[in-house]
């Protein structure tokens, strides 16, 4: 090998070693495909803090310890949490529980105490809905909180609807909720991102999300459903669009679903709430995203309104 040759191959290695190195940390393709693959091949190497689910949901870390599952009352929320990567484990700021034990994550039919990453969700970074309980608790408006996550990066509402692969996980975690005695209070809907990416019309999205809503009525969950605006994530790397319209078809059936059926309320608006520094790649929440977001599903979910 020529020393020109040998100085490029050093080169090409280097490089391929820090972009690996910075997708790893900012979990931007191509780590999030390996990280996949990995999951769905069943767990992780025994040296892993975390293992994960054939769905790629977290299952497990180091640091999660089951304690006993609270009873519900009167004044206890009980979220499950549904949608895609902005629902999940993919933020700038990691949060716990400010209150120990009154905030829990519930995973598999057993209870700990939250605190990011949690656990049903993929991905290991922050996520905002520790801080929502924080909120809800800090503002008196319950005294427990019970956060029930189903969160997958990159998954359409059609995994979702009746027949997708989504939707057992989504309402088996419904099920084992009522099994341990708690009834779902919301329902909190973030998705959307891709089906916008992939030009999904909005009758289509209207109709697979109404039919997403009957499973969970079939499975005995009478909660409102709350729907976010939820369409914005530019950046190849994310798999999104280089540039994002507010008006467009996705967004139209998220507005417009509240009136379609009993029981379905609006949710945050992301699209319109978050600025350029709240997405610390052009599409994941930054701290301060999840922050402004985290406020804005809170006073949504004042029992005053």
């Amino acid at each position: 090998m020529s020393r020109t040759s040998f100085l490029l191959a050093v080169l090409v290695l280097t490089a391929t070693y820090l972009f690996g190195a910075y997708s790893a940390r900012h979990e931007l393709f191509p780590f999030p495909f390996f990280q996949a693959l990995k999951s769905r091949a069943g767990g992780t190497a025994p040296d892993d803090l975390y293992t994960f689910d054939q769905a790629g949901r977290l299952a497990s870390g180091d640091q999660k310890k089951a304690i006993t599952c609270p009873q519900q009352t009167d004044r206890t929320a009980v979220l499950l949490l549904i949608g895609q990567s902005n629902a999940g484990n993919h933020g700038g700021q990691r949060f716990r529980s400010e209150h120990g034990g009154a905030i829990i994550n519930f995973f598999d039919g057993r209870c700990y105490v939250a605190g990011s990453p949690l656990l049903g969700s993929d991905g290991i970074s922050g996520e905002y809905w520790t801080e929502l309980g924080n909120l809800l608790l800090d503002r008196g408006w319950f005294d427990q909180i019970i956060l029930a996550p189903v969160a997958i990066s990159g998954a359409e509402i059609s995994r979702w609807s009746p027949g997708g692969d989504l939707n057992r996980a989504m309402t088996d975690t419904a099920s084992q909720l009522q099994q341990r005695g708690y009834s779902v209070t919301h329902v909190l809907w973030v998705q959307g991102e891709i089906d916008y990416v992939k030009g999904t019309n909005e009758k289509d999205y209207r109709d697979r999300f109404l039919s997403l809503v009957s499973s969970l009525r079939s499975h005995d969950v009478a909660a409102p459903v709350y729907v976010a605006i939820a369409t914005k994530c530019l950046g190849a790397s994310n798999g999104g669009t280089r540039n994002h319209s507010a008006d467009n078809p996705v967004a139209r059936a998220q507005l417009a679903l509240p009136a379609s059926a009993a029981n379905l309320s609006g949710g945050v608006n992301s699209d319109a709430l978050l600025d350029d520094l709240d997405r610390y790649d052009d599409c994941h929440f930054s701290a301060s995203g999840e922050r402004k977001v985290a406020r804005a599903w809170a006073d949504l979910l004042s029992p005053a309104r």
